[in-house]
């Protein structure tokens, strides 16, 4: 009897770990120790209400996933052959209509509301800092995710995992002037990029390509600060090197195109154009530039996903943060590669409810979602087995929605009120029942 209590209780340790323990698939949680931080979360939280609301969350998960396997054991094997059959028909049809001609671009500011802070107070710049506030934390800082403090996290638990941590109050209005500058050089490569909220944005850049194969070199071309540049970052953007938090992080001035270049003393001019550097004409090239005229006119990095597709592109862009980019080449066979042992928690969409009931299924990759496809297709609803289809084989949106078709928070609005912010809660929670009605995902 103390044996089967003992298990349960172990279950349900696990269970709760699952939705507040370390995501070590997060940028900068790699390499940490995963069991002392999940101890030191369960600690922290054990009898606190926080504790008892998710172990409620997650007890109505066990009840679906027991559900789940119930009628898993029902399915026939002549079943499971018909839906085989019905689901690779579908896949040749997904196939015939894979789409690889766009080139779309995920911009995702790093760590964007901690970086803004650092920016503005340096002391805070080589120490662990979170912000939001003891209850909740909107992000950290990758000195601070070294503790396995994150996103999501209530600030009493982040405090036990990083007692010297520095939790810095929201301000949204200041983050909003800086999303404003990054959107600003945004729209200069596609005026219909897609903003989502204030750190992340889509664009697709494929008629830009276009166009800039006929620009001349002068209109890629962009001047180094001499005093804040040195040799190594002039070597580290023309070989395309990512710079790490910690690293030097170079602060280019941008000059327009038609600034003169000291014409009148020719070695100040030779000075100049050395101390330039010029960007090509690729889909690297291009986003290279946008991150490089973000950090310059913001000193703040940005990490970017290149790829055939919006789902792709935000993969991607997760792939090499901070201060990196990544691509994937627009082909089929690239496309798999990517997503062959991509764990399904890297992909937009899937989070800790759909990543436990995948996981009881034994899949916790891509491949293997592709694997399982007609046990999938009689277990779940018809929206998200073909949800998970199209993730198993790279298929994603290339149709950015303009303004007008979304709504999203205006960086201009004031949020200056609990008001204010209840209004705003109850609006995007209203529109996201919509959103999901519509997808039929209620």
């Amino acid at each position: 009897m103390d044996h089967m209590k003992k298990v349960g209780s172990s279950s349900c340790n696990d269970g709760v770990l699952l939705r507040m323990g370390l995501n070590d698939n997060k940028a900068g949680m790699q390499g940490l120790d995963k069991e002392k931080i999940n101890k030191i979360i369960m600690e922290a939280t054990k009898g606190s209400r926080f504790y008892e609301n998710e172990l409620k969350k997650d007890q109505q998960v066990n009840q679906r996933i027991e559900k789940m396997m119930q009628l898993k054991e029902k399915i026939t094997t002549q079943q499971l052959l018909k839906a085989q059959l019905q689901v690779d028909k579908l896949v040749i049809e997904l196939e015939q209509s894979r789409n690889l001609s766009s080139t779309i671009v995920h911009i995702d500011m790093d760590a964007f509301y901690a970086a803004v802070e650092m920016r503005d107070n340096p002391e805070l710049k080589e120490k662990p800092i979170a912000v939001g506030s003891m209850s909740m934390l909107s992000t950290s800082n990758y000195h601070a995710r070294r503790f396995g403090v994150r996103a999501a996290m209530p600030g009493f638990i982040a405090k036990k995992l990083c007692p010297h941590l520095t939790i810095v109050p929201l301000n949204f209005e200041k983050y909003g002037k800086v999303s404003k500058e990054v959107r600003e050089i945004l729209t200069e490569y596609d005026p219909n990029f897609m903003p989502m909220g204030l750190d992340e944005a889509y664009l697709n850049i494929t008629e830009h390509l276009e166009e800039r194969l006929n620009w001349p070199e002068d209109k890629r071309r962009f001047f180094f600060n001499t005093e804040s540049a040195t040799e190594k970052d002039k070597d580290d953007i023309n070989m395309s090197a990512k710079c790490n938090e910690g690293g030097y992080s170079f602060s280019p001035v941008l000059f327009e195109d038609n600034t003169p270049l000291m014409d009148d003393h020719p070695e100040q001019r030779d000075r100049s154009v050395e101390n330039s550097v010029i960007f090509g004409t690729s889909a690297e090239e291009v986003v290279k530039e946008i991150r490089f005229r973000i950090e310059q006119k913001t000193q703040l990095t940005a990490s970017a996903g290149i790829a055939p597709n919006t789902m792709l592109a935000k993969m991607c862009s997760d792939r090499n943060k901070p201060n990196g980019q990544c691509r994937i080449a627009p082909e089929r066979q690239a496309v798999l590669d990517f997503l062959k042992d991509l764990p399904i928690r890297k992909v937009p969409g899937i989070g800790k409810v759909t990543e436990k009931m995948l996981k009881a299924l034994g899949i916790v990759t891509c491949s293997e979602l592709y694997q399982q496809r007609a046990l999938l297709s009689l277990l779940f609803s018809e929206s998200s087995w073909r949800n998970f289809l199209d993730i198993s084989l790279g298929l994603g949106s290339t149709h950015l929605e303009k303004d007008g078709e979304r709504k999203s928070m205006s960086t201009e609005s004031e949020i200056n009120t609990a008001e204010d912010q209840y209004n705003l809660c109850r609006e995007l929670c209203r529109d996201l029942a919509q959103e999901l009605q519509k997808e039929r995902l209620k």
